[in-house]
This record gives structure tokens, C-alpha cells and sequence, in this order.
């Protein structure tokens, strides 16, 4: 009976961990109701604090659920942050076609495409950010004409998504021209991703290679962009490529650090290794906003590296960013028994592994751990 009751639990967090949410927004520069759908962090109702990045789907319809899927499957295994989305329904009686539309000659928005904007740009966003707890982080996606379309939010002074996912664009009037130029211009941190496959149209390819080749002629530090050509793959399946190369592609730096970081990165440093994971997530913040303890899998990566290379007085600092990360927590005490031991100084280590022991426990961290290493260094 309690293996069905804990079956049964398991399976409604994991229900709610991809539940949707379908509301109706007004919009007065629309006159009309628009649907979107949203999805919250699974963690979002328990970590009351926490601002999350928001994702902006136009062609919320379809973008929706391989997103989703995408972001819960990375979030599962901490390679992805935890992000609200918002699709925003574009399906009733082709309403993409006509909130997409621009004027032939200027290539801008026009007619009902200029309220569209004005809506997702003036409206949308400003009823999200006053009911849900979002980081000023924040990202646009769309698909053929949506993704031409979002890419107006570039031409503002100071454009209001910080990255941009354009899925086989379909580019209005001079866009390749024009992005380029913005993307020269911009001072702020712009992320920005492009897709083309062998199913696109060869007109479409012809002027997204362009804007591609454009692009990469922009040597910035802050623009982080990449470009994707899918052979193969039609102007449908490009979708499911796209997705997580993009989301990986914008959130590269929220990964723990792997085995190839470890190796390439920071095994070869003859010093700094805690400057390294200092650092690591202070771009974190600065870049994505996003402010979260260090990983205790990072800090035993750091470990490693300072015991590799026998760089034992590291572990003073170490212990100093364990104590600001995890305060009432052995982590701090036990680097500094790391460090004492190491340097030969047992009885300096017994007591760090006796103050250890007094603190709580975390991750493979034990009380009986901290006991025996004291009474294996008094014994020796």
C-alpha cells in the first residue's frame, strides 16, 4: 500500500511538473482577448524568492510542448535552469499570418502586425512580470514567419529580449540587412540563434545564409550567436534540432562543470581554481541573471583540481566561498580539514573534522564521515 501511495505521489509532482496553464488576455491595443498558455517551474510554488527566466513563444500552438519537453528534460538533470514559458495561441482563423504582417516596401510591422507587436512588446509581458516572479532575463522563439517577425524587437534603442530564437525565418524587407546592423550596434548582452534545413525554400536559405554570413562578421564579446543548417531535415522537423541546440547554446554557462570542463579548463590551471568556480558563477549572474549556490558537485571539482595539483592553501579560500554558500553546513570545515591535512598538520585537521561534525550534513558529507577522518589523523 505505500509503495502505490509514494507511486501515486511521484506521478502528480511529475504531472505537475508539466501542467499548463490557459488563460485570456485582453488586449487594448489588439481589441480583442488573446489565449496563452503557461507553464510555472516545477519549484516555482516551493522556492518563494526564486525570479525564473521567461521564454516567449509565438506559435505557442505547436512551439509549445517540444519546449517544454526540452527545458524539463534539461532542468531534470541540471543542465538547463528552470524557465516559465508562455505560449502565445496564434492558430484561430491563421492568426500568425495576420499578426505577422508588414509593410512590402519598409519591411515593418503594419496594420494589425504593429499591434501584435505593440501587444507582446507593451502588454504581454508587463501583465507577466506583474503576476509571476521572472527574471529580467528573457527570450523570444518563433518559426518561419513568426521568427522573421520577432526579430522587430531587436530594432528598439534598447530591445526587450535578451535572446532570440529564429527557427527557418521567413525575413521581412531588408531584415538582413537591418539585424546586423542592430546586432553591430547593441551595447547590451544579446544572445541569438538561427536555423535553416534542406526542406526551406531555396529563397528563404539564400537570405538567412546571408544574414548568417553577416553576422559572424561581428567580432563582439557581447553578442553570443550561433547559426545552424540541418541537412536532411524539412521546415518541420528543423523544430526539434533547433530547440535544444538553442536552449544549450544561451544556457551554456548554467552547466555544472562536466568531465571535458574539468579537463581542458581546470585540471591544467597551475593555480586559481577557486577564482575559476568563483568566477563561473558570477558570469552566471551577470549574464543570465541568475543567482543560485554553487553545486557541491562543482565544489568536489574544485577539490580535485587543488588536490591534483597540490595546491593545498587553496582550500583556505574554498572553505571561505563554502561558508558564504552553505553556511550552517559542514562543507566549510571540512575544506579547511582537507587543507590541514594535507599540509601535515594533523592536529590543526582534527579539529576542523570535530567542528565538522558539529555542523549539519550535505551531499555525501556524514557525521560519521567527519568522526572517522578525526580519529584516523589522531591515531596516526
Amino acid at each position: 500500500m505505500k509503495k502505490i501511495v509514494l507511486l501515486l505521489c511521484v506521478l502528480y509532482q511529475m504531472s505537475s511538473f508539466s501542467q499548463k496553464i490557459t488563460e485570456e488576455v485582453f488586449s487594448p491595443k489588439l481589441n480583442e482577448n488573446r489565449e496563452i498558455t503557461i507553464s510555472l517551474p516545477n519549484s516555482y510554488l516551493k522556492n518563494t524568492n526564486q525570479k525564473y527566466p521567461l521564454l516567449v513563444l509565438l506559435d505557442g500552438d505547436y512551439l509549445f510542448d517540444p519546449f517544454q519537453g526540452a527545458l524539463n528534460y534539461g532542468a531534470y538533470w541540471d543542465d538547463l535552469p528552470e524557465v516559465i514559458i508562455v505560449g502565445v495561441s496564434q492558430n484561430k482563423n491563421d492568426e500568425r499570418v495576420a499578426d505577422c504582417t508588414t509593410n512590402e516596401i519598409s519591411g515593418l510591422p503594419d496594420e494589425k502586425g504593429n499591434k501584435f507587436f505593440e501587444f507582446i512588446g507593451m502588454e504581454l509581458v508587463g501583465y507577466l512580470e506583474k503576476k509571476y516572479r521572472i527574471a529580467p532575463f528573457k527570450i523570444i522563439a518563433g518559426h518561419d514567419v513568426t521568427a522573421g517577425f520577432l526579430n522587430f524587437f531587436l530594432y528598439k534603442e534598447k530591445p526587450l529580449f535578451d535572446a532570440y530564437i529564429s527557427m527557418s525565418p521567413e525575413l521581412p524587407a531588408g531584415m538582413e540587412e537591418h539585424i546586423p546592423n542592430r546586432l553591430n550596434t547593441l551595447e547590451q548582452n544579446i544572445y541569438y540563434y538561427q536555423s535553416t534545413a534542406d526542406g526551406d525554400l531555396k529563397k528563404m536559405q539564400d537570405r538567412i545564409k546571408t544574414l548568417d554570413k553577416a553576422v559572424k562578421e561581428i567580432k563582439k564579446p557581447n553578442l553570443n550567436y550561433q547559426f545552424d543548417e540541418f541537412k536532411g531535415a524539412s521546415h518541420y522537423s528543423l523544430v526539434l534540432h533547433s530547440i535544444p541546440n538553442a536552449l544549450y547554446q544561451f544556457f551554456s554557462v548554467y552547466q555544472p562543470i562536466s568531465m571535458a570542463e574539468y579537463n581542458d579548463k581546470i585540471a591544467v590551471l597551475s593555480s586559481g581554481y577557486v577564482d575559476y568556480l568563483s568566477k563561473k558563477y558570477e558570469t552566471l549572474e551577470k549574464s543570465l541573471s541568475l543567482k543560485m549556490n554553487i553545486r557541491i558537485n562543482d565544489f568536489k571539482a574544485i577539490e580535485a583540481a587543488i588536490l591534483k595539483n597540490k595546491a593545498y592553501e587553496e582550500f583556505d579560500k574554498l572553505a571561505d566561498l563554502a561558508r558564504k554558500n552553505y553556511p550552517k553546513t559542514m562543507l566549510a570545515d571540512y575544506e579547511l580539514g582537507l587543507m590541514y591535512e594535507n599540509m601535515g598538520d594533523n592536529k590543526k585537521a582534527v579539529k576542523a573534522y570535530q567542528a565538522a561534525f558539529q555542523k549539519e550534513e550535505i551531499g555525501d558529507l556524514t557525521k560519521d564521515m567527519m568522526l572517522d577522518k578525526a580519529d584516523e589523523l589522531k591515531n596516526q
